[in-house]
């Protein structure tokens, strides 16, 4: 097979990941208003906390991935962790299904809260492995298509995402919560199977516990390594800060605007929870657009878009975009009756920045992680994910509860402490020693 295909199991974990994120994103679309509107009604703080709960729950999410890059590197090996925690992962759908069972709300917020800890578990335990899984795949002389596959797995993400906030908040106002949350449970079931139809075709990593134990100066070499990759990540939280707000702070504004109906998609409803597909659709038009345009024209006017160079700019970009969406909330508290597809605009460019620093952090993180700890270095790029999420809970506390600043207000916090920490991290990218493809062999 020539070295410049990709290899024939790569369509088993791409199918796997587009149906695996259908279910987590399907999910995530209608949990702030099912809090708001389900389990706690009326309540006077309903708003922050379902918005708080949202991004702790994220947070949860990407911070057990740690537990799973563990587990993948010391016991189970990749596929074996990736296969046995995705049913853990189906289980929490169907809690989330059985939410309505019951018209009792102790109840309900039970089954609730548990079927959010079981996905949490399982969604974080697999990340790592399944992105780590991926890149494993591309050995003996195929490390230079590392940068397609991560595109390639990137846009799978995000196709799968797209289906799902066109889906399910119109089947939730259809067919109700239910059917909501169970059809994503079908579709991690779905996704489950496509991986192990593809068992007897992947290239598997065994776990470094079958290894023989490095010696003292490797394993030094390895920590210095871990250091400063952990370095360069931790900027990168606070973009996960914002970007996740699209699942709550944007929606709570998209709520005050005007829907709109597509005609010609047979009155299909553009409304808050619906139009976070567009993210998923900007992702699809912008990686061919930056990967085979961009990129090579940036390249041949002299300037090298390293991984690095591309993550700094997407943290510029994505501040712009909570500047124009404060622009917007503004307009909104000032009584004006704006339509929904105002927001195309911060969508738009929060998903400029998302594409250059997303994707490109995956590639990075795999080429840049020693051979034994590529797990482990997954890991820690969800573990932004984790503090991001952290860091918006806590400061939608601290604004509730203390400061009681306005929503635009807090937005323009946003975009300022995102400009602060990319100057931060372009000092920090200036000192590192990027390791190349095939150093990542």
């Amino acid at each position: 097979m020539s070295n410049d295909r990709l290899p024939p199991q790569t369509k088993y974990i791409v199918g796997n990941e587009a149906c695996e994120r259908l279910s987590y994103y399907g999910m995530r679309s209608v949990l702030v208003v099912y809090i708001v509107s389900q389990l706690y009604p009326g309540g006077k703080d309903a708003e922050p906390f379902a918005k708080s709960v949202y991004h702790y729950f994220i947070a949860a999410t990407y911070f057990l991935p740690l537990l799973g890059a563990w587990i993948a590197d010391r016991y189970w090996g990749r596929y074996k962790t990736i296969l046995y925690i995705s049913l853990m992962y189906c289980l929490g759908h169907g809690l989330l299904a059985m939410c309505d069972l019951s018209g009792a709300l102790a109840v309900k917020r039970v089954f609730f809260f548990s079927g959010l800890a079981c996905i949490a578990i399982g969604s974080g335990g697999i990340k790592p492995c399944v992105s780590a899984f991926a890149g494993d795949q591309f050995r003996g002389g195929r490390e230079h298509l590392l940068p397609k596959i991560y595109g390639l797995f990137y846009w799978s993400i995000n196709f799968g995402s797209f289906f799902a906030f066109i889906m399910i908040p119109v089947i939730k106002k259809n067919l109700g919560y239910a059917w909501a949350f169970g059809i994503p449970g079908i579709f991690m079931a779905i996704a489950t199977f496509i991986f192990w139809l593809g068992r007897h075709t992947y290239q598997h990593v065994p776990p470094n516990r079958n290894e023989p134990p490095v010696d003292a100066a490797t394993r030094k070499a390895d920590l210095v390594t871990l250091g400063r990759i952990a370095l360069v990540f931790l900027p990168v939280s606070v973009f996960w800060s914002l970007f996740d707000q699209t699942g709550s702070t944007w929606i709570l504004q998209g709520e005050k605007m005007t829907p709109y109906l597509l005609k010609w998609a047979w009155n299909y409803p553009v409304d808050a929870e619906t139009i976070q597909a567009v993210n998923a659709l900007f992702v699809m038009i912008f990686i061919p657009i930056f990967t085979y345009w961009l990129y090579p024209r940036i390249e041949r006017a002299g300037l090298k878009p390293t991984p690095l160079r591309r993550m700094g700019a997407g943290m510029v970009i994505g501040a712009l975009s909570f500047v124009v969406s404060a622009w917007l909330q503004r307009r909104v508290d000032a009584g004006e009756h704006l339509s929904i597809l105002w927001q195309l605009a911060p969508y738009a460019v929060l998903t400029a920045g998302e594409v250059l620093l997303s994707a490109t952090g995956l590639e990075f993180a795999f080429m840049q992680a020693p051979p034994r700890l590529k797990s482990t270095i997954m890991s820690f790029w969800l573990l932004t994910v984790f503090l991001g999420n952290f860091l918006t809970g806590s400061i939608t506390w601290l604004n509730a509860k203390l400061i009681g600043g306005s929503v635009a207000g807090e937005m323009l916090f946003y975009a300022a402490l995102m400009l602060v920490v990319a100057v931060i991290f372009a000092a920090v990218a200036k000192q590192f020693p990027e390791r190349n493809a095939d150093a990542a062999k």
